[in-house]
């Protein structure tokens, strides 16, 4: 897909992060683009700066994510291009004993429910009405419709310690990969994921800094945090290259997760 102005783009999660440099790298690039978010002070403030609208979109709601879509195609026209960046973490055992008391729990059932319903229910409801608005698309040149780029992890595969519930939900970001791809082919629409490792991005800052540090270092090269432009640049190259489909690539400089 070239991208340039004729090009409308809609990324959730776009107030910071991996979304924000994409959003960034996509308007520097010419294309209209549409930030989704809930923090509505960040995302219009970074809206301002690259000539891009907001909305408040809530990627658990139907309702907030269909009037968000609305939003975006009457100030910019029907996207050809969704970036899924919403995403939060969770972390927990699955079954607890504390160490002063020896009481036991189970995993907050409400916790793996948020987790699932942001990462894994939100993505499949943006990249679905996505999907439906860009089946309206005249293909180009190559027959293409449309793009769709998800955000999993490099968890969905390796998870960690006390990480269920976001292991499960981005291993099902993972799984829609290829039976979307399917679904969308014979309309020239195309589905990626990209599985991030360690990110330098507000989601790492909740870390301790003995865990991020450990965490940075245990990158085989380069031996530091991925930076969210590294993310950004990935993302724009698979929207660009129409061969790219139901691929699933990791982002990491070749990190394989430890246990804890």
């Amino acid at each position: 897909m070239h991208l340039d102005a004729s090009v409308a783009a809609v990324v959730t999660g776009g107030a910071s992060g991996l979304g924000a440099a994409t959003a960034r790298l996509l308007a520097a690039s010419g294309v209209r683009v549409a930030l989704f978010d809930t923090d509505e002070a960040r995302g219009a403030a970074l809206a301002a700066r690259i000539g891009a609208l907001f909305a408040r979109v809530d990627v658990t709601a139907q309702a907030s994510v269909e009037q968000g879509f609305a939003a975006a195609r009457a100030a910019h026209g029907q996207e050809r291009i969704l970036v899924n960046c919403a995403g939060i973490l969770g972390a927990a055992r699955t079954a607890a004993r504390r160490r002063d008391s020896g009481a036991v729990s189970p995993f907050p059932i409400e916790l793996f429910e948020r987790v699932v319903n942001v990462n894994l229910i939100g993505t499949f409801r943006c990249l679905s009405l996505a999907a439906a608005g860009m089946l309206l698309n005249s293909p180009d040149a190559d027959g293409e419709r449309g793009v769709i780029v998800n955000t999993a992890s490099v968890a969905a595969e390796e998870g960690q310690i006390g990480q269920a519930a976001y292991a499960a939900s981005k291993g099902g970001v993972l799984a829609l990969n290829v039976p979307v791809a399917r679904d969308l082919a014979g309309e020239g629409i195309r589905i990626n994921a990209i599985l991030p490792g360690v990110f330098d991005t507000a989601m790492l800052g909740t870390a301790p800094e003995a865990v991020r540090a450990a965490l940075s270092a245990a990158v085989p090269f380069p031996p530091r945090a991925g930076r969210p432009e590294e993310f950004a640049s990935l993302a724009l190259e698979i929207c660009r290259n129409s061969y790219l489909n139901g691929a699933a690539i990791r982002l990491d400089g070749a990190l394989r997760m430890p246990a804890r």
